[in-house]
């Protein structure tokens, strides 16, 4: 099996690295020191589970890789329109693309049935330009369970979680899921192929639309905005709101409101992606999260005030940040 990891960041390089460890071809596309620490040393994965490092193509140049079974996107959502030129030589007629994304993802509908089927969200698919360049019929749903973090060029610490859960658009359990997640099982990670990945999705949503954003406003961690009154509530509600369009949509997430916060508050003092990526000056990946799910209100007649209006404003800081 022969995997590109485009984008291999924290996330990226953990999975390429444990996939290189079950005996896979692994090349991880990646710049910068990173890639230059990568390129010497490997990726040295530092993990409670046990620290290792694989020693595995690491490059900036995608025509260096040539066509694979499986690209692993480990970019940003807000970039996979404009990576057309760097995923390109990496694809031949039967390539699958695993997306590793938060939030709700360009082939959502894509062989979705029901009234809404074939739908193209435009949060996420501004003018079908994510679609141009990748496929929904390439596409196999990515659900990330797993934390982990850049320590230093190089050097992944993965803080939690082995779980990646994936999935075909239209449900079917296919061959070609099934070799992706035996060759992460023998990796050592978790990596169930779930019949409709759709219920996965809103349930990491159901945190990810709320904490992020909020996190971002606030300048807050995981436990203060648990522990605080009114930013509580307001994510409470988020969350309540958020649950209405899923169900419109015939999802059930499965988990309550009380026991998602529970979950979170126990989390600690983490700072969310979104934090992260405010402190450091990066653009907000908040469309897929937060723009989506109210542009999903609107085709279901949900009423979602709360997120509407936590938009507005996260929407604002977004624009201010990329200015």
């Amino acid at each position: 099996m022969k995997v590109a990891v485009l984008g291999a960041g924290a996330i990226g390089a953990y999975v390429g690295a444990a996939l290189h460890r079950a005996g896979a071809d692994v090349h991880l596309i990646a710049r910068g020191p990173h890639l230059a620490a990568m390129r010497q040393h490997g990726v040295r994965v530092l993990s409670p589970r046990g620290d290792f490092t694989a020693r595995t193509h690491a490059t900036d140049d995608p025509a260096e890789v040539g066509p694979v079974d499986f690209v692993l996107l480990g970019l940003k959502a807000n970039s996979y329109a404009a990576c057309g030129p760097l995923i390109e030589p990496l694809l031949n007629d039967t390539t699958a693309v695993i997306a590793a994304q938060n939030g709700i993802p360009w082939w959502y509908f894509h062989r979705h049935g029901g009234p809404h089927d074939g739908h193209r969200v435009e949060s996420v698919d501004p003018g079908g330009a994510v679609s141009a360049v990748i496929a929904p019929e390439r596409a196999i749903g990515c659900v990330v369970y797993a934390a982990t973090e850049l320590e230093g060029p190089g050097v992944v610490r993965h803080l939690e979680g082995t779980r990646f859960s994936i999935g075909e658009p239209d449900r079917s359990v296919s061959v070609r899921c099934a070799a992706f997640s035996e060759a992460m099982i023998a990796g050592g990670l978790k990596c169930p192929v779930e019949p409709d990945l759709r219920n996965d999705i809103w349930l990491k949503l159901l945190g990810n639309i709320s904490f992020n954003p909020i996190s971002a406003l606030a300048r807050a961690t995981m436990r203060q905005m648990c522990l605080h009154g009114g930013t509580r509530r307001v994510i409470e509600i988020m969350m309540t709101e958020t649950l209405a369009v899923a169900e419109a949509l015939g999802c059930e997430v499965g988990v309550s409101i009380e026991r998602r916060l529970a979950g979170a508050e126990r989390v600690g003092d983490h700072r969310t992606s979104t934090l992260q990526d405010l402190e450091r000056g990066k653009p907000l990946e908040l469309d897929v999260l937060l723009a989506a799910v109210v542009e999903l209100a609107e085709i279901t007649d949900v009423p979602v005030p709360t997120l509407r209006t936590v938009h507005a404003i996260s929407d604002l800081l977004a624009l201010r940040t990329a200015a």
